[in-house]
């Protein structure tokens, strides 16, 4: 039994059940035994890849996309580019080295990262040295000016809630205990006023979630951006409005039972972008159409660039950037799983890629 398990089963044993988001919180960012707190999860030796790792075309051309946005609201001389979980940092080096020639762009950028990892933090540190970058625990610290920010498979590991539809009420998905061991259970169905327009799509037995952290940090950016200007990128796996049981562990790139074995696995669930795009807009700034990454990639230009690199590879290393390039926009890989929205000020001022048409 894992320590945090043994932990887990105490406190369900003296207070009772506890909510699905509870465990997802302790499970991953616990102070001693918590997934994130205690390693790096990425790559080969980890639990799963993201974009930013599989090539160095998803920075390269976010990192463009986010340098054309800054220069189409006239180029502030001091702005904030900041990236929430940014994993080893791969996707902000890729970013740092495709806008280097944007002329005047670095002297005027600083960079943030906010992550909660120390082992990543350190990683991050090792990757972009030579860089000055501030480290901020929560997006409450980003400073108040033209703030210009990408989130890759951040929003997928915030803990949820997650209820099923019972008649008029809905009942939680908990984390209980039986015979000894963690199990999942529902409470007894109540109505949910945060739930109450759900009634109107769904029918009995249906699966809701929601992300309560979701709005604070998007408000967070999103008021930022109405005051200062700037924008915002999201991409990560989901869809418009929430249906279903999308409660998952990975462990060695493998589908585990998330109760198993807690802090020993990443566990995620699908982002709701419908959610992301409310909060953005209670805060007065405009969202984008969600579209998949496949498609923003294919608009950024992945095809040309993938063409570009091509051109100096052979043998394995041609192979091997092929099969990313399948990978990152393949419909029958992260093409359409993966989704992107993103933040402005206003529709003319969305960032390239996002624009309608």
């Amino acid at each position: 039994m894992t320590a945090l398990k043994d932990i887990l089963i105490r406190r369900i044993a003296q207070t009772g059940p506890i909510s699905l988001a509870d465990y997802m919180g302790e499970c991953l960012l616990h102070p001693e035994h918590g997934y994130y707190t205690t390693r790096d999860p990425l790559g080969a030796a980890g639990d799963f890849t993201t974009a930013p790792e599989i090539s160095q075309m998803v920075g390269e051309l976010l990192g463009l996309c986010l340098a054309q946005s800054w220069l189409n609201q006239g180029a502030p001389a001091h702005f904030a580019l900041a990236e929430i979980g940014p994993g080893r940092g791969t996707l902000m080096t890729d970013i740092l080295r495709a806008t280097k020639s944007v002329p005047g762009m670095h002297d005027a950028m600083r960079v943030h990262l906010i992550e909660a990892s120390p082992t990543l933090r350190a990683a991050q540190k090792d990757r972009l040295t030579g860089y000055d970058v501030t480290w901020c625990d929560h997006v409450t610290e980003l400073p108040e000016a033209p703030l210009w920010v990408i989130a890759n498979e951040f929003f997928d590991a915030l803990p949820i809630r997650q209820f099923t539809r019972k008649g008029e009420g809905w009942a939680e998905t908990q984390v209980g205990l039986k015979g000894g061991a963690l199990t999942l259970g529902l409470s007894a169905p109540t109505p949910l006023a945060e739930l109450a327009p759900r009634l109107d799509d769904t029918t009995d037995g249906d699966v809701v979630e929601t992300c309560p952290s979701v709005a604070p940090v998007v408000t967070e950016i999103a008021q930022r951006i109405a005051d200062h200007g700037g924008a915002a990128v999201f991409v990560d796996y989901g869809d418009w409005r929430s249906l279903g049981d999308t409660f998952q562990a990975l462990e060695a790139h493998e589908m585990v039972d998330p109760l198993a074995r807690p802090g020993q696995a990443d566990l995620t669930a699908h982002v709701d972008f419908e959610a992301l795009a409310q909060a953005a807009q209670r805060s007065g700034i405009v969202p984008s159409q969600m579209i998949p990454q496949g498609m923003l990639l294919a608009r950024l230009g992945i095809s040309e660039r993938a063409e570009a690199l091509a051109a100096k590879l052979s043998g394995e290393a041609l192979e091997s950037h092929a099969r990313a390039f399948d990978r990152l926009t393949s419909p029958a890989e992260m093409g359409t799983l993966f989704k992107a929205l993103a933040l402005a000020p206003s529709a003319d001022k969305m960032p390239p890629g996002f624009n309608a048409g």
